[in-house]
C-alpha cells in the first residue's frame, strides 16, 4: 500500500533549497524541474499546491523561493 504525501507549499520550497544545494537544480530552472525529484504519485499534489498559490509550472525556481537570507562566508 503506497501513501501519497500531502505537499504544501513551505515543503516544496525546502525540496526545492535542498536540490538547489547539492547542485542538481539551479535557480534559474523551471519549477517543473521538481518533478524529477520527487515521486510520481506524490506530483499531482505538488501541482495542485503550486496553482492554488498562482505558480505556474514554467515559473522560475527563483520565483518559488522568493527572497532568501543569505549567510555570509
Amino acid at each position: 500500500m503506497s501513501t501519497t504525501v500531502k505537499y504544501d507549499l513551505e515543503m516544496i520550497k525546502d525540496e526545492a533549497r535542498q536540490l538547489i544545494d547539492k547542485g542538481l537544480i539551479s535557480r534559474q530552472q523551471p519549477i517543473y524541474t521538481l518533478c524529477k525529484y520527487i515521486p510520481d504519485r506524490d506530483w499531482i499534489c505538488v501541482e495542485l499546491e503550486l496553482e492554488e498559490n498562482d505558480f505556474l509550472l514554467r515559473d522560475r525556481i527563483i520565483d518559488l523561493l522568493g527572497s532568501e537570507d543569505w549567510e555570509e562566508d
